[in-house]
C-alpha cells in the first residue's frame, strides 16, 4: 500500500483529501493527514478506513522525521514560510513533495541535492499559482506549435462569489486565507504595456484598474498582481511587448478597498494601544484629522474626494467601521483589527457557494494575420468546505501526487508546472473532474 502524507487540514484541503480517500481503495493508498489542530484533520478524514488523522507540529523535528519516513509522497498545505523545513527532510529521506507554495530562496538551495537523490519537489501546484501556469503554457505551446508569434499575453484570476451567494455590497466573502486578502498588493507591482514597463506602488494599486468581461459571468475589474515581468522568461515570452498578470474583483470593490489603503487600515507594522477598549468608530477617527465639527464619515469623504452618498463610502459603512462597537482585540495592528471585522462581515456561510474565474488572453500573429486566443475557466463550488477554491487548489495537488506515485510524472529537483511533463497529464485529469477552460480563437478586431 502506498502512503500519502498530507500536511495541513485548512480551507484548501477538503477536496484534496476527499479525492485521495475516494480513490484509496482502487489505488491502494493510505492517507495520513497531519495538522496542529487534530480535530480539523479528523473532520476532513471523516473516519474513512484508509485515512488517519494525527497531530503535527512542523517545528517538532522528531515528529516530522517520523511522519515523512512513512510516506511515499508528501503534500504540503501548511504556511508557505515553513515549507523549506519539510522540503529539506523530504530530500534527506528521498521522498517526493508537492506544494501550492511559491519556490522560496531557502528551498532553491535544495535543488542540487534533490536532483542527486532523485527527489521531485513540485511547487506552485494549485490555482494561482498552479492552474494559471498550466493553462498559460498549453496556450503558448499551442500557438508556437502552429508557427504563431505571441505579441501580448494577459492572464487574471479571481476567487469570488457565485451569483446566487453574492448578497453583500462588496460582492466578496472569504473563501481562502483572510490575511492574504488584507495584505494583497503590499510592496509594488509591475507589468509591461506595448514595450513600456509600468510600476504600480501599493498606494496606487487599487486606483489603476482595468475593466474586463468574462463570458457568461459578467463584468470585472482587474488590478496588477505582483511582478508580471518575471513571466516573460518563465513562459518563454521574452519578445512580447505586453505582459500582465492580474487579480479579478467585481466592479466597485477596488475603489472601496482603496479607501482602506489610503487611511492606513491595512498596515501591519505597528500596534494600536488600548485597541481592545476602543470602538470601531474611535479607531477609524484615530486615522483621520482632528475636527470638532466634522463627523468621521465626512472626514473620510473629504480625504478621499468621494461624495458622502458614493458607493465606496456606503461599502465602508456596511462594514460597520463607523459603529460604536468595541473592538475587543488587544494591542492589535490595524490589519488585524480590519481582518477581525471583515471575517465577521465577509463570513462564508454554510449555504454559500463561491466561484473561481480565470482568463488568459494571447494576442499573436500567424500567417500575416493578427489573432487573439482567449481561454476562460469558471469553476463553481458546491458548498463549504468543498468550495471552488478548495477544488481547484486541492485537486491540482492530489492529481499531481497521483501522477508521481504512478510514475506518469518522472522528475527530480525543483519544478513548477510549466513543462509538458507536468501540465499535460494534470490538465487531462482535471478535465475529468470538470475543471477546464473554453477557448475562443479569432481574428483580432482592428481599432
Amino acid at each position: 500500500m502506498q502512503n500519502i502524507l498530507v500536511l495541513g487540514a485548512g480551507m484548501s484541503s477538503a477536496s484534496l483529501i476527499k479525492y485521495l480517500l475516494d480513490h484509496s481503495e482502487e489505488k491502494q493508498w493510505k492517507v495520513r493527514v497531519g495538522d496542529l489542530d487534530v480535530e480539523k484533520a479528523r473532520a476532513k478524514v471523516g473516519g474513512h478506513k484508509n485515512g488517519e488523522a494525527f497531530e503535527f507540529n512542523v517545528f517538532n523535528d522528531a515528529e516530522k522525521k517520523k511522519a515523512i519516513a512513512k510516506a511515499d509522497v508528501v503534500i504540503y498545505l501548511l504556511p508557505a514560510e515553513y515549507l523549506y523545513l519539510v522540503a529539506g527532510e523530504c530530500v534527506e529521506q528521498q521522498k517526493h513533495m508537492v506544494s501550492s507554495a511559491y519556490v522560496s530562496k531557502e528551498e532553491r538551495l535544495l535543488d542540487d541535492s534533490a536532483k542527486t537523490k532523485g527527489v521531485a519537489l513540485l511547487n506552485e501546484i494549485g490555482l494561482d499559482p498552479g492552474i494559471d501556469h498550466m493553462m498559460a503554457m498549453k496556450i503558448i505551446d499551442e500557438i508556437h506549435g502552429r508557427g504563431g508569434k505571441i505579441k501580448g499575453f494577459r492572464f487574471s484570476t479571481g476567487g469570488l462569489l457565485a451569483p446566487d451567494s453574492d448578497d453583500n455590497p462588496w460582492n466578496y466573502k472569504f473563501t481562502w486565507n483572510p490575511g492574504n486578502v488584507i495584505t494583497a498588493g503590499k510592496g509594488f507591482s509591475r507589468y509591461m504595456e506595448k514595450d513600456c514597463v509600468k510600476y504600480v506602488p501599493y498606494q496606487q494599486l487599487f486606483r489603476r484598474t482595468k475593466r474586463v468581461s468574462i463570458q457568461d459571468v459578467g463584468a470585472f475589474e482587474v488590478y496588477a498582481n505582483r511582478d508580471s515581468l518575471k513571466y516573460k522568461a518563465l513562459y518563454g515570452l521574452e519578445d512580447v511587448s505586453t505582459i500582465f498578470r492580474g487579480t479579478l474583483r467585481r466592479p466597485g470593490y477596488c475603489e472601496a478597498w482603496d479607501v482602506l489603503v489610503q487611511l492606513g487600515l491595512t498596515e501591519d507594522a505597528f500596534h494600536i494601544e488600548n485597541s481592545a477598549s476602543m470602538t470601531y468608530r474611535e479607531w477609524m477617527n484615530a486615522f483621520l484629522p482632528y475636527s470638532d465639527i466634522k463627523t468621521p464619515e465626512e472626514k473620510v469623504a473629504e480625504i478621499t474626494g468621494l461624495e458622502m452618498d458614493s458607493e465606496a463610502i456606503k461599502k465602508i459603512e456596511w462594514l460597520g467601521l463607523f459603529e460604536e462597537e468595541r473592538i475587543g482585540l488587544d494591542n492589535a495592528t490595524p490589519a488585524q483589527i480590519l481582518q477581525q471585522r471583515l471575517e465577521q462581515k465577509w463570513f462564508f456561510g454554510d449555504k454559500d457557494r463561491d466561484m473561481v474565474a480565470m482568463q488568459h488572453v494571447a494576442d499573436y500573429e500567424l500567417d500575416g494575420q493578427q489573432k487573439r486566443l482567449t481561454s476562460t475557466m469558471v469553476v463553481y463550488g458546491e458548498n463549504p468546505p468543498h468550495t471552488a477554491m478548495a477544488k481547484t487548489v486541492g485537486l491540482s495537488l492530489a492529481i499531481t501526487a497521483e501522477m508521481l506515485l504512478s510514475g506518469r510524472i518522472k522528475l527530480s529537483g525543483i519544478h513548477i508546472p510549466t513543462t509538458r511533463k507536468i501540465y499535460e497529464p494534470v490538465l487531462e485529469k482535471l478535465r475529468e473532474e470538470g475543471i477546464k477552460a473554453q477557448w475562443k480563437d479569432e481574428e483580432k478586431k482592428k481599432r
